[in-house]
């Protein structure tokens, strides 16, 4: 089915991506595997490119892109080319509203070069080991002293923990919460060694430590005590997103499968032909198209300012549960090859398994979507 969401020039900034990951990043993957994260060669090369905080102002590096069917882009290639990366995302659709959207001009000036650049790294520290999708029972505190800032607490799970140079913590303050950015070096921010997760291996994930972490009061991020609402704001965004990979992802478990059963025979004919194979193929196909269809349309809502947290909850859960459900028969089909590391769709099963979970679990998803049907 033919696609209207994109132009000429979203698809020409496709190709041009596709280019620099079958280049940049595919020959590099398993390097990055056993390395537990990714190399920052590879993302001042991207920043290089111009892949990177795009949505800057050109003052700061960026290209001042507000079009987030570019980020749409990026996430379906990074899924299609199958490398394993939450980076682009995080940076892209998560960190760079932050920077470019609630920071001031001293702090776009002091941050955003090095974000486009590659040169800097982010994170950005929410979830807790007693906070995960309920963001309101954080525990990591921030008491104002001066001019300066005062971090305690900790942070798990986090993207680009243990290799950030820039990350930006959510605390509790006297009223409320606050976003503080605090940059590599600073005395009291420690972090653990990358944990050791059952998917995703090649993406750095990792515990941070704030212990009577100083920083200037100029790094409040936004607002003093109204940083629930600029969380709040941009979680829709960070939802699609992972909406739009999911669907890719899904899209290319079922090519995967078909090429698959269309080679492998059974009773002298391919699996394919088999009717109970070729029906379930069918509608996996039909799935994917309409999620599909879904997600164009949301983002499209998103770059008119329309979507809505409901909506955008709802597309995150629907589609990584589709994602879930369309890599678990793929592996099947495959029998026990399936099983066997080599074979991509096994990878491909394993590293989607934490869709479901981050960004705000499922079911927290549609607790979202059923409170805005009772408003």
């Amino acid at each position: 089915m033919r696609r209207t969401l994109y132009t000429a020039d979203h698809e020409d900034f496709r190709a041009g991506f596709r280019q620099f990951l079958a280049a940049e990043a595919l020959p590099n993957s398993e390097e990055w595997t056993a390395a537990g994260t990714h190399s920052r060669d590879f993302w001042r090369a991207a920043g290089k490119a111009g892949f990177l905080g795009f949505e800057a102002p050109e003052q700061h590096g960026g290209l001042g892109i507000d079009d987030f069917r570019y980020n749409a882009v990026i996430a379906e290639e990074v899924a299609a080319a199958g490398v394993v990366t939450d980076g682009f995302s995080l940076h892209n659709d998560i960190v760079a509203p932050y920077l470019i959207e609630f920071a001031t001009d001293e702090q776009r000036a002091r941050w955003l070069p090095g974000f486009t650049s590659g040169e800097t790294i982010t994170a950005i520290a929410m979830t807790e080991p007693y906070a995960g999708s309920d963001l309101a029972a954080i525990r990591t505190t921030v008491r104002h002293d001066d001019d300066e800032l005062v971090l305690d607490g900790s942070k798990t799970f986090i993207t680009n923990g243990s290799v950030a140079d820039l990350v930006i913590v959510l605390a509790k303050d006297v009223d409320g919460m606050s976003l503080v950015v605090v940059e590599q070096g600073t005395p009291g921010l420690s972090r653990g060694t990358p944990l050791e997760k059952i998917g995703r291996h090649g993406q750095d994930t990792a515990e941070v430590f704030l212990e009577g972490v100083r920083v200037p009061a100029a790094n409040l991020l936004g607002e003093r005590g109204r940083a629930f609402d600029l969380v709040k704001r941009n979680l829709a965004r960070e939802r699609l997103s992972i909406a739009v990979y999911a669907v890719e992802n899904a899209a290319r478990a079922l090519r995967l499968t078909l090429e698959h059963t269309s080679l492998r025979t059974s009773f002298g004919r391919p699996i394919a032909r088999h009717q109970a194979v070729l029906h379930r193929l069918a509608e996996m196909h039909t799935a994917v198209q309409v999620a599909r269809s879904h997600i164009d349309a949301c983002v499209t809502a998103l770059v008119e300012g329309e979507l809505s947290a409901e909506d955008a909850a709802g597309a995150k859960y629907w589609a990584t549960d589709l994602e879930g459900e369309v890599l678990d028969q793929g592996l099947q089909f495959f029998g026990g090859s399936g099983f066997m590391e080599e074979y991509p769709i096994a990878r491909m099963w394993r590293d989607a398994r934490i869709q479901r979970i981050y960004g705000g679990a499922n079911e927290i998803m549609k607790d979202i979507v059923g409170r805005g049907m009772l408003r």
